[in-house]
């Protein structure tokens, strides 16, 4: 089988570029080059996609003795992944670039550009698992727990299952992966992992959206409509968040507040106690669809909420017990399980988030996330 082999520069896509390479696919590596700037250097381990990333994939392919290309993918980049990140954060939402990134440029991009070369297949280095199902194959967790990226990767849709690998789904260990990688003498075996956002290498994120979107004083308030202090641009608070508000007296009762919201046609930041975080409905649209119309969620009549599900709303959140049911291209979890902190429901949730459905290990189906409530 003809496989493109996606290179980052780092362990997990060498390591998974070898293993196609071991298992007698005909195997050609590409760097995706993702910023407009390329002289940007790597800044610690934050961000990824720099010019000592495209060297490291270089190595790393002449190491193998296949064919390495760089495709130049930035302007796809911007205008998909970091002008979405602004227009999100501008509307009061909390996307999660990485998902939007697996989306619209690892995937979509890098799979129509390989079909179009006559390639049969897409190589990563993604934690995850594909089960060859009776319909099908299926996208499962992969086996570490502590790795596992079936969250981000929930967004490919069941269509494209059938044209990636991911050599690392069975891997018990980054630790397994990295001695892999030394064992083989990759020069990029002990690399640290990339880490935040990776258009914002400093890491500083509320810098970043004030540089980039227009940044006026306004009130933090409670649910009522006291002022309790100002903030220099409501897109610097996201749902759930508890430090760096800025209050300068405490809660009647000496607890503390926590963001609930935030409202760009006000330039309002709401806060208020733990309490009204938690929430045990959550509705999500824009569905993507792992599985086939024959599954029991999409063969049943809408509004019949079937249950055996899963929900996750963070990369590495915990996976909390849920009813599904469908409303025409809405999705509405109810809430049956606890977080950790064993009060029912779930805390956090901001619109713009990315909601993943999983029976047990298996994918069902991603959506974004766009309200939250509590209903008794």
């Amino acid at each position: 089988m003809r496989v493109l082999a996606a290179l980052s520069g780092g362990v997990d896509s060498a390591v998974a570029a070898a293993r196609a390479v071991d298992a007698g696919h005909d195997v050609t590596a590409v760097h995706m080059a993702l910023s407009a700037n390329r002289s940007e250097s790597r800044c610690s381990s934050r961000g990824c996609c720099t010019v000592e990333d495209a060297s490291d994939a270089a190595r790393t392919a002449a190491k193998l003795g296949i064919p390495f290309y760089v495709w130049d993918m930035a302007e796809e980049f911007t205008d998909t992944v970091v002008n979405d990140f602004l227009s999100e954060y501008r509307s009061g939402r909390t996307p999660n670039p990485c998902v939007r990134c697996n989306e619209f440029v690892k995937f979509r991009e890098l799979l129509d550009r390989g079909r179009s070369l006559g390639f049969d297949a897409v190589c990563t280095g993604h934690y995850a698992t594909l089960v060859q199902g009776p319909e099908g194959p299926e996208l499962h967790r992969g086996s570490d727990p502590l790795k596992d990226q079936s969250y981000v990767l929930a967004v490919m849709g069941r269509e494209n299952l059938n044209r990636v690998l991911f050599p690392l789904g069975g891997a018990a260990t980054k630790a397994e992966v990295r001695a892999e990688a030394q064992a083989r003498g990759f020069t990029v075996s002990q690399k640290p992992d990339s880490y935040d956002i990776c258009f914002i290498p400093d890491g500083d994120t509320f810098g970043f959206l004030k540089r980039n979107l227009d940044s006026n004083r306004g009130n933090i308030v409670t649910p009522e409509g006291e002022v309790l202090g100002q903030h220099d641009g409501y897109f610097g608070f996201t749902v759930g968040q508890r430090k760096g508000l800025h209050i300068d007296r405490p809660a009647p009762d000496g607890r503390p507040r926590y963001v609930l919201e935030t409202r760009p046609q006000t330039n309002e930041v709401v806060v208020g106690p733990v309490e009204l975080l938690t929430v045990n409905r959550i509705s999500a649209t824009r569905p993507v669809w792992l599985v086939p119309d024959s599954d029991e969620v999409l063969a049943g009549a809408e509004g019949v909420a079937v249950g055996g599900l899963q929900v996750q709303v963070r990369a590495h959140g915990r996976p909390v017990d849920a009813l599904i049911e469908r409303k025409g291209e809405t999705i509405i979890a109810h809430i049956v399980g606890e977080e950790r902190s064993g009060i029912p429901g779930m805390r956090g949730i901001a619109p713009g988030q990315s909601m993943v459905i999983y029976r047990d290990t298996r994918v069902i189906a991603e959506a974004t996330i766009s309200g939250a409530w509590k209903e008794k």
